[in-house]
């Protein structure tokens, strides 16, 4: 049963690597508060001035969540990729702390049985992904793409003329195309810590998560 008084609008995000960080942007893009959770407090920092609610936890039980108000979310977000242990803990120990719904990444069939034996949803990052590649090249300048869930995704883009010499508050994607910048990656350096000001420079490559939708709409500016 999910806990009394549990906020809709109030959203866990647990493991915060490149799907769990897309999540959390996305949703924060919409409008929605986001509470966000990883071991590595590494994680948690290009994440610190798009985020409120950033906090390292020691380990996945419980008390770490229940301390960080996960029981107070109404959805949770397991974002947890390839230690499918403390996955399964971190479905778990929101389910057991009353959360509403728990979606919980999985990465075989055998992993989705157990998160669904224990009531957890269960998405497949991959799924479709070969389709959605497909519709993603007619767009020349995109060099990788990765479907995140249904209608959500994450773009590697070489940005054109109509994008270089300016700074991120310019081009300003999340208000024109409400997408999300999540890295920059220039000359193989990544940068990770994007502020307004940070120029794009000619041959860089934008990390951008996104409804496939929006995502389309910024391609087609980039490519004008």
């Amino acid at each position: 049963m999910a806990k009394k008084g549990a906020d809709p609008n109030l959203f866990g995000v647990i493991g915060l690597g490149r799907f769990g960080s897309a999540v959390a942007q996305q949703l924060v893009s919409e409008g929605k508060t986001v509470i966000a959770l990883d071991k590595d407090a590494n994680q948690l920092e290009p994440l610190k001035n798009i985020v409120d609610q950033l906090y390292p936890i020691p380990q996945i039980n419980k008390a770490a969540f229940e301390e960080a108000g996960i029981d107070e979310c109404g959805t949770v977000i397991v974002g947890i990729g390839k230690d499918i242990e403390n996955n399964l803990l971190a479905a778990l120990a929101a389910i057991e702390l009353g959360v509403k719904r728990v979606i919980a990444k999985a990465s075989s069939d055998d992993h989705a049985r157990l998160l669904k034996l224990i009531g957890a949803e269960v998405i497949f990052p991959e799924v479709d992904m070969g389709i959605r590649l497909a519709k993603s090249l007619r767009n020349r300048t995109t060099i990788d793409f990765l479907s995140l869930c249904e209608d959500f995704s994450i773009i590697e883009v070489e940005v054109s003329s109509a994008f270089a010499g300016h700074t991120v508050i310019e081009i300003d994607v999340r208000k024109k195309y409400h997408c999300n910048i999540i890295a920059i990656i220039r000359k193989e350096k990544v940068i990770s810590n994007i502020i307004p000001n940070t120029l794009i420079e000619d041959g860089d490559v934008l990390v951008i998560s996104g409804t496939d939708e929006d995502l389309s709409d910024f391609q087609k500016a980039n490519n004008h």
